[in-house]
């Protein structure tokens, strides 16, 4: 049988097909814009993901035995905000994770109703991508568009009801709306009448390899395909990319390199830090997972390539790096605010050390280690939870470069596996459709039959001793900036 996975992403939506024995037969990516009609803000056409996604089916199946097909799932871009009316038409563009409009909506919750109380009820404070702020913040600037609506949506999960009919949502990515009491996984009433909204206005929620439906006949028909192809809840991004990696279970990490940055660690218990620094949300394998997660990571370096020096010949600007630990540039990779660990939505980018004799691939080589020193900043809240990581799986486009695994190998100090598949969100959702269609017992199953290993980064422990100095002069950079930060909003 063939399972499909939809990875909707930020710039494309990545579709995959794989059979019950892992072999992938066939990527599609379909890309779509994205807007910025003002600074800081960041939205999408929800008509746009789902047109390139049946244009992506077509190509998907245009040469396979589509009786085959028994399921489709889904990681998908979290936090953004999907409004319908009650005749279940967008009312605004969505407005999207990376979108920093509701600094003051957030500062309201996290002030005014208080962090400790939002823990209390969700696990988590607010952050300025998260779903919550965003609702109020259409309710305080729109109320317009607040009165229409009666389907408060995600973004992977508008793609499921399109093809279902089902107004549905799994508890990962639940997690990151602010309005999902995560340990106890299910809505949370208090956040519900914080922001003013109604239970009805909320999906029903699924654990991540639950099937909530089948295709709808009209999409069975022009896809040409049965209509018992079962809708799988699927995951947000992270959780899916895990499962992608086999990061289930008890103790195991991810790192993930994609436009934004996480450091996952699943867990089959629920516990969260004392400053919340970390995301605490529910897994796809039915359990729990710590996150870090930064909004800028392979984009800082995208942005550095393209924008800045002009470029797309990533791995020749990478091989004139040679003098890996002794950088004396600093990149702080702030391009869109940050969450883990300083919650700033005002924080920005910097460079720092240039000196006469500064070279492009010095900054280069900062933009790189900068990403990788963030990614250290999450772990270090994790080992002071009492977490031991050793190792970690890795993954996204920035995972494709020898150079940046290996500093990331040395910057954290960690054992990096090289999975033999690297597709994340994509293979996480087919492998979630597949346990749905009964192909394995759990989710764990699935990743134990289906993620292999082949190589694996060794720190080095002299240069993993010399990036930790480089690390203690990193963190300093950040407090010494902060005000100036605020000033400059």
């Amino acid at each position: 049988m063939f399972y499909i996975g939809v990875d909707l992403g930020t710039s494309a939506v990545k579709l995959l097909l794989m059979d019950g024995s892992g072999e992938i037969h066939k990527i599609v990516s379909k890309e779509y814009p994205i807007f910025f009609p003002h600074p800081g803000w960041s939205e999408q056409n929800p008509e746009d993901w789902f047109d390139r996604t049946m244009e992506g089916l077509q190509e998907l199946l245009a040469d396979c035995d589509k009786s085959q097909v028994a399921g489709i799932s889904f990681g998908g871009q979290m936090h953004g905000l999907v409004i319908l009316d009650g005749e279940d038409r967008v009312i605004r563009p969505a407005i999207l994770w990376n979108d920093g409009r509701s600094a003051e909506e957030c500062d309201y919750l996290n002030q005014v109703i208080g962090r400790q109380k939002l823990a209390e009820y969700t696990a988590n404070i607010s952050f300025a991508g998260f779903t919550a702020p965003k609702i109020l913040w259409v309710k305080n600037r729109e109320p317009e568009n607040f009165a229409k609506i009666e389907k408060i949506m995600l973004p992977k999960d508008y793609i499921a009801y399109r093809l279902s009919g089902v107004h549905c949502t799994d508890v990962s990515d639940a997690s990151g709306m602010l309005l999902f009491d995560v340990k106890n996984r299910c809505w949370s009433e208090e956040m519900i009448e914080i922001c003013g909204i109604r239970r009805e206005q909320l999906a029903e929620v699924y654990e991540s390899y639950e099937a909530v439906g089948t295709v709808l006949p009209e999409i069975a028909e022009e896809l040409g395909i049965p209509e018992s192809v079962k809708v799988v809840a699927g995951a947000g991004d992270n959780a899916a990319a895990a499962v992608g990696t086999g990061t289930v279970g008890d103790g195991r990490c991810n790192i993930s390199l994609g436009t934004s940055g996480t450091i996952f660690i699943s867990s089959t218990k629920f516990g969260m830090d004392q400053n919340n620094a970390l995301h605490a949300f529910a897994h796809a394998d039915g359990h729990y997972h710590l996150m870090g997660c930064m909004l800028s990571a392979a984009s800082c370096n995208k942005w550095w390539m393209d924008d800045i020096i002009g470029t797309r010949d990533y791995a020749g600007e990478q091989a004139r790096i040679d003098r890996l630990g002794e950088n004396h540039v600093f990149f702080l990779p702030y391009l869109m605010g940050e969450r883990s660990p300083h919650n700033d939505p005002n924080a920005r980018g910097v460079f720092i050390g240039m000196t006469m004799d500064t070279s492009r691939a010095d900054m280069t080589q900062a933009v790189l280690e900068g990403v990788a020193f963030a990614l250290r900043d999450s772990l270090e809240v994790a080992k002071s939870l009492g977490i031991r990581i050793e190792r970690t799986k890795i993954c996204g486009g920035g995972a494709k470069s020898p150079l940046w695994k290996k500093i990331i190998a040395n910057v954290l100090d960690l054992k990096v596996d090289v999975i033999e598949s690297e597709e994340g969100p994509g293979l996480g959702g087919a492998m979630l459709a597949a346990v749905a269609c009964g192909e394995f017992d759990s989710v764990e199953a699935a990743a134990e039959r289906l993620v292999k290993v082949i190589d694996t980064v060794e720190p080095d422990s002299a240069l993993a001793e010399k990036y930790e100095a480089r690390y203690r002069q990193f963190k300093e950079i950040y407090p010494a900036c902060r005000s100036l930060f605020e000033k400059l909003q």
